[in-house]
C-alpha cells in the first residue's frame, strides 16, 4: 500500500488482487439489514456527516462508549457537530477494528477524502464532507454501491407501505416474529387488532401468524428472521402445546421455552409452505444494560453474544416434529457458523450436500430472492475458471459466511 487507503487496501498478494478484480463490480444483495425503508422511499438527504453517521449507528455508539465518550455525545443532547468531533477523536484507537476501515472507505468513496480521521483533521473533514453531502441522497448512495436488493427487518403487524422498487433497488420486507413467538402480550394484542379477530387458541394464533406471513409474501417477502437465546431442551406435542398456549400468561420458564420450541417448528413449516428462507440468529442476549435500555430503547448497542449453544440443541430442533421431512431453507448467523456447518454436513447427501458449498449457497440465496448473480459457470472441460466461491459469497453478502440447508433440488446453473 503506497498511500493511505489506496486501491490495494487489504489486497496483500497477487491472488487477492485477482479475486477482488473478479467480484468488485457485482451488485450488493443485502439480505439482512436494519435500514429504514421510509428514508429510502423519501430519498432522504442528510444535513451533515454527523447525522449521516451517528444518528442511528449503534456500532459507532458502542465503540464510543468503550473509548470513554460520555453518553451526551452518543445518544444524548449534543449536536451533530459535537458528536462527530468526539467520534473523530477516538478513531486512532480503533485501528484494526472494522469501524476504522468502514469509516475511511466511506470518506474516500463517498466524499473523496483521503486523509485519516482524527482530532486534528476533524474540522477539515467535517467541512469538506458536508459540502459534498449537498449532492448526496439515499438513492445516490444506493446507486453508487450498486445495491440491487435490501431486506429490511419488520414486525409481522407492520403495514409495509414503504416497500417496493426504487430505481434499481428492490426493498423487500423480512418477517421477524420474535415478540410473538416470545408470547409478549402487547404484541399478541397488536396481532389481534391487525387481523381483526381474537387468538385465544393455538390454532387461531397460528392462523393469524400465517395470514400476516401471506400479507408479507404479497409485498415481496422472501426471508424470515428469528433471534433468540437458545434452542429449547424439548419440543411438546400439538396437544400439549395447545394446553400450554391456553394458559400462556401463567407458564413456568421451562413451559414457556417448550411452547416457544413448538412455535419455532411450526414457523419452519409455514416458511416451507410459502417458499420463505428462514434465518436463525441464536445465542443472542438482548439489552444487557437495563438503565440504558430504559434511556435509549432497543438496538442501541447493548446486545451481546450469549452462552455457547450445544450441537444437541440444534440437532433436536432439526429433528423436532419432522422438520427435515418437509425441508425448509435455513440461514444461520455467522457467529455460530462452525457449529451449524458441522451439524448440517453430517445430515446431508446428494444435491443437498452439494448445495452446502459456498458458490451453491450464493446461487440458492440469489434464486430465492429472484436475482441472478453474474457468476461464472463451472467449465465442463478446461476453459475459463470459475470465480472462487468464497470470494463471490463475500461480495454477495458483504457481511459474513453462512451455513445453509437447501432443498434437495438441482442447482439453477
Amino acid at each position: 500500500m503506497n498511500t493511505f487507503f489506496d486501491d490495494d487496501l487489504l489486497l496483500y498478494s497477487p491472488m487477492a488482487k485477482e479475486i477482488y478484480g473478479e467480484v468488485k463490480d457485482l451488485p450488493v444483495i443485502d439480505y439482512h439489514c436494519h435500514l429504514d425503508q421510509n428514508l429510502i422511499k423519501a430519498d432522504a438527504r442528510f444535513s451533515d456527516i454527523g447525522q449521516l453517521w451517528l444518528s442511528a449507528d449503534h456500532y459507532k455508539w458502542r465503540a464510543m462508549r468503550l473509548c470513554g465518550v460520555d453518553e451526551a455525545y452518543i445518544t444524548g443532547g449534543a449536536d451533530d457537530h459535537e458528536k462527530f468531533l468526539k467520534y473523530a477523536g477516538i478513531m486512532p484507537d480503533l485501528a484494526g477494528n472494522p469501524l476504522y476501515y468502514w469509516t475511511h472507505l466511506e470518506l474516500k468513496q463517498i466524499f473523496g477524502i483521503g486523509e485519516p480521521l482524527c482530532k486534528e483533521s476533524a474540522e477539515r473533514i467535517w467541512s469538506a464532507a458536508n459540502e459534498k453531502l449537498k449532492d448526496v441522497s439515499v438513492s445516490s448512495l444506493l446507486r453508487m454501491y450498486r445495491v440491487r436488493y435490501v431486506a429490511t427487518t419488520d414486525d409481522p403487524c407492520d403495514d409495509l407501505a414503504a416497500h417496493g422498487k426504487y430505481g434499481d433497488t428492490l426493498v423487500a420486507p423480512t418477517f421477524r416474529p420474535d415478540k410473538l413467538l416470545a408470547l409478549e402480550e402487547e404484541s399478541i394484542a397488536r396481532l389481534e387488532k391487525t387481523v381483526g379477530y381474537k387468538t385465544d387458541t393455538l390454532a387461531q394464533f397460528l392462523d393469524a401468524l400465517e395470514e400476516r406471513l401471506c400479507y408479507f409474501v404479497s409485498h415481496g417477502c422472501k426471508i424470515s428472521d428469528h433471534g433468540f437465546a437458545r434452542f429449547p431442551d424439548r419440543y411438546p406435542s400439538k396437544e400439549e402445546a395447545e394446553k400450554l398456549f391456553a394458559r400462556r400468561r401463567e407458564l413456568l420458564p421451562a413451559e414457556r421455552e417448550a411452547l416457544f420450541g413448538y412455535l419455532l417448528v411450526r414457523a419452519a413449516a409455514l416458511y416451507k409452505k410459502h417458499g420463505i428462507l428462514m434465518q436463525l440468529h441464536f445465542s443472542v442476549t438482548r439489552n444487557v444494560n437495563p438503565p440504558m435500555y430504559r434511556a435509549c430503547g432497543p438496538d442501541a448497542g447493548f446486545d451481546v453474544i450469549g452462552e455457547a449453544q450445544s450441537g444437541r440443541g440444534l440437532i433436536q430442533y432439526l429433528n423436532g416434529q419432522g422438520v427435515l421431512m418437509t425441508p425448509c431453507r435455513f440461514y444461520f448467523g455467522c457467529y455460530i457458523d462452525t457449529l451449524c456447518g458441522r451439524t448440517l454436513r453430517n445430515r446431508m447427501s446428494g444435491a443437498a450436500a452439494r448445495h452446502f458449498f459456498f458458490l451453491e449457497k450464493v446461487r440458492t440465496v440469489s434464486a430465492c430472492i429472484g436475482i441472478n448473480l453474474p457468476l461464472k459457470k463451472r467449465p465442463a472441460d478446461g476453459g475459463e475458471q470459475p470465480t472462487p466461491p468464497w470470494a463471490a459469497l463475500a461480495q454477495a453478502s458483504r457481511k459474513c459466511t453462512f451455513a445453509q440447508l437447501a432443498e434437495d433440488t438441482p442447482v439453477p446453473y
